[in-house]
């Protein structure tokens, strides 16, 4: 006896992967009992018909494409409010599985379950998903999250009792899945995603298959497991099926030009009215970024606002200016924060954020949708630095509302959150003092400003 998993993760909204997906679903249909799984971050809010539908499109394609389960990745759970994450499955034909999400009251929303038992011929598998554990972020959203271990220490023993089989769905990244693997013998199967991590062949940890098919729809994974007629498992093998030279399906193509005119149709209520334009330069001082660090610096009621350059994408165009317009130049799921630091803390990130290597960093995930970092754009601060002989740019001074700060001075930042994680700015990342300001993302704070002018 044998079953047959396929998975797909971190698709990200890349619409053009869809097409593909149901392709390959076609031409490699199988009478071996068989089921089809996401495992998060499917939809993304940079494309303008998930940022148009609030995902609801994704939901659609998942739809088409008859899958089975899913899972939610930090895109589904934490860049939309809770009202949108609670209506964003009420037309799925699928199940979603989160164990670890939960309404404040202790319950499960009344959309999720924490695992599933399907009949594959005479093969019993359990479905267990699990989500990346950003407690404090679902909180701020109205949810309650719960450490997906000490979930799985509950129903393991219960499921494993029941199953034949035990497949986790975990968007909670690579190192958490061996970590997984680890501690739990029980689990056969962990299909991953959330580090967009490939692994061609899965990877063996004590009696567990750990897999993970990349990001964007570059594969979609497939595990065979086989069985005995006691109904034991006798193999596990993990295989990765590359979509680069698939030739689109049609059908599904159209249901994606459908998509981006309607979203397009649906994105053009205007924000304001500009009498002039507003130009970003990513390596120069610009009015646009300018404009922006004002901003976050009203947005989260703070002494300075400090945003880069980069996330940026167009400048904006006398005339009027619409959501979509907006999404274009500013797509990344991105939230105001303030953040509270010393004076000399501040010196210390200043004095990173001006030289031309920081300013040149191409940076990937955080959030950051656009290519490279920029220049520092700051609101109600003045710098004074100089050139020294070696070449580099050393500050000399910094102003807050005309008055030099002193190393032990406190001062709020309205900022972004990006900056709250990675090691581009360490003392950002220390830093205990944080508000993040959600659901609302970087375009709503620009959207804000601008409906004033």
């Amino acid at each position: 006896m044998e079953i047959r998993i396929l998975h797909t993760n971190d698709t990200h909204s890349h619409f053009e992967a869809y097409p593909k997906i149901g392709a390959f679903l076609k031409e490699n249909s199988s009478e071996i009992p068989s089921a089809l799984v996401d495992i998060g971050d499917n939809m993304d809010r940079f494309h303008p018909i998930t940022e148009a539908t609030q995902g609801k499109a994704n939901t659609a394609m998942l739809n088409l494409l008859k899958y089975d389960f899913a899972t939610i990745g930090n895109n589904e759970g934490i860049t939309l409010d809770y009202q949108a994450l609670s209506e964003l499955y009420r037309e799925a034909d699928f199940q979603v599985l989160v164990a670890n999400l939960f309404e404040t009251s202790g319950e499960y929303p009344d959309w999720v379950k924490p695992y599933f038992y399907k009949q594959m011929g005479d093969i019993k598998v359990c479905f267990v998903g699990v989500t990346v554990y950003y407690q404090h972020f679902y909180e701020l959203l109205g949810w309650k999250l719960e450490d997906p271990y000490t979930i799985l220490e509950k129903i393991l023993p219960e499921v494993r009792a029941e199953a034949d089989a035990v497949v986790v769905l975990s968007h909670l990244g690579i190192t958490d899945d061996e970590e997984m693997a680890r501690r739990f013998p029980d689990i056969d199967v962990i299909l991953g995603g959330h580090t967009h991590h490939v692994l061609p062949e899965g990877k063996m940890i004590g009696n567990t298959l750990v897999c993970g098919a990349g990001k964007y729809g570059q594969f979609i994974g497939e595990v065979s497991i086989g069985f005995n007629e006691q109904k034991r498992i006798t193999q596990k093998k993990a295989k990765l099926h590359s979509l680069e030279e698939t030739q689109p399906n049609s059908e599904v193509k159209k249901v994606i030009d459908r998509m981006e005119e309607e979203a397009s149709g649906a994105l053009q209520y205007k924000l304001a009215e500009l009498q002039e334009p507003m130009k970003i330069d990513w390596f120069a001082p610009s009015p646009l970024a300018n404009f922006l660090a004002e901003a976050l610096k009203e947005w989260c009621d703070a002494d300075i606002g400090m945003v880069n350059a980069g996330v940026l994408l167009e400048s904006i165009p006398t005339g009027a200016i619409t959501r979509e317009a907006l999404h274009r130049l500013c797509p990344h799921p991105i939230n105001p924060c303030r953040v509270t630091l010393t004076g000399e803390e501040l010196r210390e990130v200043l004095q990173q954020s001006i030289q031309p290597e920081m300013e040149e960093l191409k940076v990937k995930g955080l959030g950051f949708r656009g290519k490279v970092m920029g220049k520092m754009a700051l609101s109600g601060l003045e710098l004074e630095s100089e050139f020294f002989s070696d070449g580099t740019l050393q500050i000399k001074a910094i102003r807050v509302k005309g008055k030099e700060i002193q190393s032990h001075d406190a001062i709020s930042i309205g900022t972004i959150d990006m900056f709250t994680f990675g090691r581009m700015y360490p003392t950002i990342v220390r830093a205990k003092d944080k508000k993040f300001y959600m659901p609302e993302l970087l375009r709503d704070v620009l959207a804000e400003k601008l409906s004033r002018l």
